[in-house]
């Protein structure tokens, strides 16, 4: 149990309006509380912990200044907002945070009316936030403040620069906060980094800078173009004098920073001082990812989202592994080693994800044949195109619902030339706890409408390191490889390299009158279905198909099934609307077949967020719900 008495003024804050009652003085203690209630719930439920320990000051700071929920905060990427949750009315409850029927793992309009926008995916807190400005303008709300936080990377996100393109160009008075931590997951990179890391600014600067702008406003010798003009003249003045151009003042942005991130008292300050500035904003904060917790600090980014751990001494607590299957992620990062030391041409590109992807096993033995490009999906896709059209073999790898993002660029420039891009997408299928936003639900349905793309799914380790190998083989093209979360099934996880024949699926089991045809490695499930069904009942005779491609489809294979077989059950992980049933369902009318066509997968709706067994069961995707449709009565 923890020791309740340590929150002394947390335990009297219910919501901000309990928080805006404290004093001034009393705020770094409710930030050194906030801070140990997140470190103690997240330590036995595991979630985001290091970005949230790194903005503790600054919710504090706008909560207490702000008036909550009525002005808008807007987080970017949004596993940062636990403080947020916790101030917000939900630290009661905080411990159902990512469980199945528990509070989400992000903020959510659907869960408060605190949380003003979804998040989950980097850079839309800017566009979404200047929206929100210029709805309030236009809804006559001109003293509602609207705030868009953004940082750990997601400033290097192309959505986050067309925001701050629009931002300079429209009437608003939209405040972005930088929380400037040097982090995405792993280390930012890019010249963005290095570009905020030495911004610099005097805040007795732009203090003087407002206090006479309102002065000459006042007497008449300012107005909004004559303002404009000063401040491109200011800025250039101060570029000059300082030998530094400043972007955000570049684009007519006041800028303002950088000031430290953990001093919650300087922070409420500033944001009284420039919260009613007319115009657009940018406040500058340098904050420590992981900050106030020692082990977080030092290694930001194993502590993203670190497991449970001992909250005293920081020992994270190992699960077991020996004797287990690998992670897929683990199977793909060595074997792209592998392939890697054999052909010259192959390169890896990851957007800002090489830990969560294992690229970091090939970084390490080649970092001039990887890429971290940051948060940036789409760019890594165009990216590696540019390398396949000048001889490279690319292995891309973006998690499935990050491909989303990028789904232009492999039409437009990968699909249409036939690029010999690998485009491995990670975490493919229902992801867990990280819920709706993350789940790679949607892959198999948008790739497959999409001309010269082959897409495959292994069953298992062997099968994803021999399509790993079949990608890379000469004429391939595009080629899209999807894997779960999580691990597989063979613990003897290394094979020999076999080329995989493009197209061509497999019959796992024979059998008479009703056949499953299983994409990918919930196959295993199915396998599992099928057996006790069989068991059960030894009149039954189910034969099992691996097809191994959503595209091209075996045909074969499926006028043996559209010609043996009364019934079909298609099982994928992904969504049924477009996916590998509807495929099948196609071709067998295509071909004149009529078979009963029973498809499992994800039905038409967002799935929540809880363990992958839970929401495998949620869905009727696991071997219960499988085995009940096997025993389904005409």
């Amino acid at each position: 149990m923890e020791n309740e008495s340590i929150y002394s003024l947390l335990d009297s804050i219910s919501n901000p309006e309990d928080l805006r009652l404290l004093k001034p003085e009393q705020l770094p203690q409710i930030c050194d509380e906030l801070r140990q209630a997140i470190i103690h719930e997240l330590s036995t439920n595991p979630g985001h912990f290091a970005a949230s320990l790194g903005v503790v000051e600054l919710t504090v700071a706008l909560h207490y200044v702000l008036n909550t929920p009525y002005d808008r905060i807007v987080w970017d990427v949004g596993h940062q907002a636990y403080g947020h949750k916790m101030l917000t009315g939900r630290r009661h409850v905080f411990h159902t945070n990512r469980k199945l029927g528990g509070i989400r793992p992000f903020p959510s309009p659907e869960e408060s009316e605190y949380d003003t926008f979804s998040s989950g995916h980097a850079s839309n807190s800017i566009s979404a936030a200047l929206g929100m400005a210029v709805a309030a303008c236009k809804n006559g709300e001109n003293n509602r403040h609207v705030v868009a936080v953004i940082g750990d990377g997601a400033m290097s996100g192309g959505l986050a620069f067309e925001g701050l393109n629009n931002v300079s160009s429209t009437p608003n008075n939209l405040l972005i906060i930088l929380n400037d931590n040097d982090m995405a997951i792993d280390r930012s990179v890019g010249g963005m980094k290095q570009y905020l890391f030495n911004l610099t600014t005097s805040n007795k600067y732009n203090q003087l800078r407002f206090r006479a702008s309102r002065m000459l406003f006042k007497v008449g010798l300012l107005n909004d173009n004559r303002r404009k003009s000063l401040i491109r003249l200011g800025n250039s003045l101060k570029s000059f004098v300082s030998q530094q151009q400043n972007m955000f003042e570049g684009m007519n942005i006041r800028y303002f920073g950088p000031i430290d991130g953990h001093d919650v008292t300087n922070i409420a300050r500033v944001l009284r001082d420039i919260k009613d500035m007319e115009g657009p904003k940018v406040l500058h904060l340098h904050t420590i990812k992981g900050k106030g917790f020692e082990p977080a600090e030092k290694h930001p980014g194993i502590w993203h989202a670190p497991g449970c751990f001992n909250p005293e001494t920081g020992e994270r607590k190992k699960t077991k592994s020996d004797g287990m299957p690998p992670l897929f992620q683990d199977v793909f990062g060595h074997t792209l080693v592998e392939l890697a030391r054999k052909n010259s041409r192959i390169v890896g590109v990851t957007p800002a994800m090489p830990t969560g992807c294992s690229m970091t096993f090939m970084m390490k033995e080649m970092p001039d044949r990887t890429f971290d490009v940051g948060i940036a999906e789409g760019h890594a896709v165009t990216f590696s195109g540019g390398m396949a059209k000048d001889g490279l073999i690319p292995f891309c790898n973006i998690y499935s619902s990050f491909m989303q993002r990028a789904y232009d660029n492999v039409i437009h420039d990968v699909a249409i030339q036939r690029l010999p891009v690998v485009l491995c997408l990670d975490r493919a299928g229902l992801v867990g706890e990280d819920g709706p936003t993350h789940h790679g639900a949607f892959d198999i349905a948008y790739m497959r409408a999409v001309p010269n793309l082959t897409i495959s799914s292994p069953l298992n380790e062997h099968e994803l390191r021999r399509l790993m190998y079949t990608a890379q083989l000469p004429d391939k093209g595009p080629f899209v490889i999807r894997y779960p979360r999580g691990r597989g099934v063979l613990v003897d996880w290394e094979c020999p390299l076999e080329e995989i024949p493009v197209g061509k699926g497999r019959c796992l089991k024979h059998g008479e009158k009703l056949a499953i045809i299983s994409f990918g490695p919930i196959g295993n499930v199915a396998a599992k279905a099928i057996l006790r069904a069989e068991a059960e009942n030894p009149n039954l005779n189910i034969a099992h198909y691996d097809l191994r491609f959503v595209k091209p489809l075996d045909e074969s294979l499926l006028q043996e099934v559209g010609q043996q077989f009364e019934r079909i059950i298609t099982i994928e992980d992904g969504v049924l609307a477009g996916g590998m049933g509807s495929a099948i369902l196609e071709f067998m009318s295509d071909h004149g077949y009529s078979p009963q066509v029973d498809r499992i997968g994800i039905a038409d709706q967002f799935v929540e967020h809880g363990s992958v067994n839970e929401l495998y069961k949620l869905c009727g995707m696991d071997e219960e719900g499988i085995y009940n449709v096997i025993n389904k009565q005409k």
